[in-house]
């Protein structure tokens, strides 16, 4: 008879457990990932920064929350210090044949929110994500360890902010203004 090598059985299980609950959710790391990033090697690597990270502190997980809003609070935790260390490393820009810029958006607004969201500070930047990822404000202030109240004041500027300078960025060409709500 053959036996596994030196594999705790509660550790295979703990892994299959992490194994599906990423996969049913992987679509977090790369949301968080893809909003913290430039280019797409950047991303990948983010991703397994995230992913290594959420393994980690997988023994961490309480069963009894949600396992989306804990995996957001991680892989933000992560994207924001790689971001940090990203910016004081690179202090002057790469030359433009050593970057790989991001594929241009079917959707052009979908672009200029992008750049919009890339002006913002990471927290903002975070909530704005988690906002467009129709998680609640609940949700959102348990990630991010603010209010409701906190949540609903902040997504309503951000969306005032974007708001004004899209509308800024895009000439009127039809003569009569459009208001939008």
């Amino acid at each position: 008879m053959m036996h596994d090598v030196a594999i705790n059985p509660s550790t295979g299980d703990l892994r299959q457990r992490f194994s599906a609950l990423l996969e049913a959710h992987r679509g977090i790391v790369g949301k968080v990932a893809f909003a913290y990033t430039r280019s797409a090697h950047d991303r990948d690597d983010l991703m397994q920064e995230i992913a290594t990270e959420l393994w980690r502190s997988f023994h961490r997980y309480d069963v009894s929350r949600s396992f989306p809003t804990w995996a957001y609070r991680v892989a933000l935790n992560v994207a924001i210090s790689h971001l940090r260390r990203t910016t004081r490393r690179s202090a002057e820009p790469l030359p433009s044949d050593m970057t790989s810029p991001t594929p241009p958006e079917p959707d052009p607004r979908i672009g200029e929110l992008r750049r919009a969201m890339e002006a913002f500070p990471p927290l903002d930047r975070a909530l704005l994500m988690l906002y467009l990822d129709e998680q609640s404000y609940a949700e959102i202030a348990e990630v991010l360890g603010i209010t409701e109240t906190n949540v609903a004041t902040k997504i309503g500027r951000l969306k005032q902010t974007i708001r004004r300078d899209m509308t800024a960025a895009r000439p009127d060409t039809s003569g009569a203004h459009h208001g939008t709500r």
